[in-house]
């Protein structure tokens, strides 16, 4: 099945701009098009969007993401690169998951505190 850029915008929450963009800055060289010219999502399109914006969202810059794309596109012979790309982003992520449980705790404390002396004013 195929998609157009409104649907696959709305499938992942996106704008239609931020589909562009990502086009733009040579994400996506896998897309087909119309004769008019539209971008055409098929299955193995909306996959490959699906790890492009997982890497978005774990923080990888975009210049890395269309890295990670190119040597996608140039197959086998990139797969050593595209696996010590994916172990990087994973320590990464690791870290961010660390972070963010340390903020909890912190603002967890606070909440106690704060809830401590709510009850004391009372």
């Amino acid at each position: 099945m195929n998609y157009t850029i409104g649907q696959v915008a709305n499938l992942n929450h996106l704008s239609i701009s931020q589909l562009r963009y990502y086009d733009n800055q040579g994400l996506f060289p896998f897309l087909k098009r119309t004769e008019k010219g539209d971008r055409v999502f098929d299955e193995d399109a909306l996959k490959f969007l699906e790890i492009i914006l997982c890497l978005k969202n774990t923080g990888m810059p975009i210049k890395d993401i269309k890295q990670f794309v190119d040597w996608s596109m140039d197959g086998k012979d990139t797969i050593t690169q595209r696996l010590e790309m994916m172990k990087q982003q994973e320590i990464n992520v690791l870290q961010q998951i660390r972070d963010s449980e340390e903020n909890l705790i912190k603002i967890q404390q606070k909440i106690v505190r704060l809830e401590r002396e709510m009850d004391e004013n009372h």
